[in-house]
C-alpha cells in the first residue's frame, strides 16, 4: 500500500519489523492509523523528507528552510450543526446510560477554509509533536502516547480542558466533577493498558495542568503521568508490546473494545490516521504521540478533526462547544 514514495504495510508486517529492528537496536520511525491496519515502519535513513516530515522533542528529520508565512492568515471553520452533533451524542449517551461504556471519545470532521498550506501549518505551528505527510495531512499534537526510557514505559493521558482566561480557570477545571471523573477513568484505563506489558505500574503524578497557546486563546490542559517496568527482552517484542496497547485509550474510552464499537456507530466519518499514533525508536529509547490536532487535505478541501470525552455527566451543548473550540492552529 503506497502513498507517493511511502510504502505502507499491514499490522502483521509492522509488528514483525518493529520486533526485528528493535532487537537489532536499529532506529526507525512508525505511523499507525486509528484502526491499526494501515502502518508505516521505516528506517529513518530511508525516510524521504520530500514525503514525510516529523518533529519530536528530541529528534526531527526537517532539513529544509521553513516555508514563508503570510502577514496574516485566514481561518474559518464550518462545524456540523448542533442537531447533527446531538444525534451522535445521543447514540453515545444511550450506551453510557445502558452501562456499555463509562467514557466515550466522540469526534467530528469540520471543514475549514484557510490560506495556509499543510506545509505552512507544519512549519509554523508550535507543538511538542508535529507530522506532515505530503498532500495528505499535518498534525501538531501536544499528547504523548508512550515513552520508553531505561527499561521503563511512561504514559501521559490528557483529559480536561478549559479556557485559561476565565476567572479562576485552574480552580474551575480541578473542581469540575465531569472533568474529574473523565480524567480518573482514562488514567485507570491507561494504567490497565500499561499493565499488559509492564510490571510495577504506578501513577507518578495525577492531574497536573499545562498551558496550550493557540491562535485564538490560551487553554489549560489536565494530564497525569504513569510509569511501569518493562521486561528485559522488550526490544525484541517492541511491535507486539506496542500494538497490544492500541488504539490509544485517551481517544477511545472505557471499556475500550465496546467503546470502539460505539464510536463506529456514532461518528459520521472515517477517522483514518486521526487518533492513530506515530513514534520514533533510536535503538534504545522510544517516544510516540497520539495524532490529535489534525488537519487533512481532502478532495473537498481542508478538514479539521476534533472531539472530546463524553461521560454520563456530560452536557450536549457544552461538548459541542468544546469540539468547536478545539478547531485551532497553535500559530502565534
Amino acid at each position: 500500500m503506497n502513498k507517493g514514495n511511502l510504502v505502507f504495510c499491514n499490522r502483521e508486517e509492522a509488528v514483525s519489523r518493529m520486533n526485528l529492528w528493535g532487537s537489532e537496536r536499529r532506529s526507525f520511525f512508525f505511523l499507525v492509523d486509528f484502526d491499526g491496519e494501515k502502518c508505516l515502519v521505516e528506517e529513518t535513513s530511508k525516510l524521504s523528507s520530500e514525503d514525510l516530515l516529523f518533529v519530536f522533542p528530541d529528534v526531527a528529520n526537517v532539513k529544509d528552510k521553513v516555508t514563508p508565512f503570510p502577514d496574516s492568515f485566514d481561518w474559518q471553520a464550518f462545524p456540523q450543526s448542533f442537531e447533527e452533533y446531538a444525534r451522535s451524542f445521543d447514540i453515545v449517551y444511550r450506551n453510557l446510560y445502558g452501562g456499555n461504556s463509562f467514557l466515550t471519545n466522540l469526534t467530528c470532521a469540520t471543514p475549514v477554509r484557510t490560506n495556509l498550506t499543510l506545509r505552512q501549518v507544519f512549519d509554523h505551528a508550535r507543538a511538542k509533536y508535529k507530522l506532515w505527510v505530503k498532500d495528505s495531512f499535518t498534525v501538531f499534537s501536544p499528547e504523548t502516547f508512550v515513552r520508553i526510557k531505561d527499561g521503563f514505559i511512561y504514559s501521559y493521558p490528557m483529559k480536561g480542558t478549559i479556557d485559561a482566561t476565565l476567572p479562576h480557570a485552574r480552580e474551575q477545571l480541578l473542581g469540575d466533577e465531569k472533568e474529574t471523573a473523565e480524567h480518573a477513568t482514562i488514567t485507570d484505563l491507561i494504567r490497565n493498558d500499561l499493565s499488559q506489558v509492564a510490571t510495577e505500574v504506578t501513577v507518578m503524578r495525577y492531574r497536573y495542568l499545562e498551558k496550550l497557546i493557540t491562535h485564538r486563546s490560551t487553554l489549560l490542559q489536565m494530564s497525569s503521568e504513569i510509569r511501569g517496568r518493562l521486561p528485559e527482552d522488550y526490544r525484541s517484542r517492541l511491535g507486539e508490546l506496542f500494538f497490544c496497547m492500541l488504539p490509544a485509550g485517551s481517544i477511545t474510552g472505557a471499556p475500550k473494545k465496546k467503546t470502539v464499537e460505539i464510536i463506529r456507530e456514532a461518528e459520521t466519518y472515517h477517522r483514518g490516521f486521526y487518533t492513530g499514533v506515530m513514534g520514533y525508536f533510536d535503538g534504545d529509547n522510544l517516544d510516540s504521540a497520539v495524532l490529535i490536532r489534525f488537519l487533512e487535505q481532502t478532495e473537498q478541501g481542508m478538514v479539521y478533526k476534533s472531539g472530546g470525552g463524553i461521560t454520563f455527566k456530560s452536557d450536549v451543548r457544552s461538548e459541542y462547544e468544546e469540539m468547536k473550540q478545539k478547531v485551532y492552529v497553535p500559530i502565534y
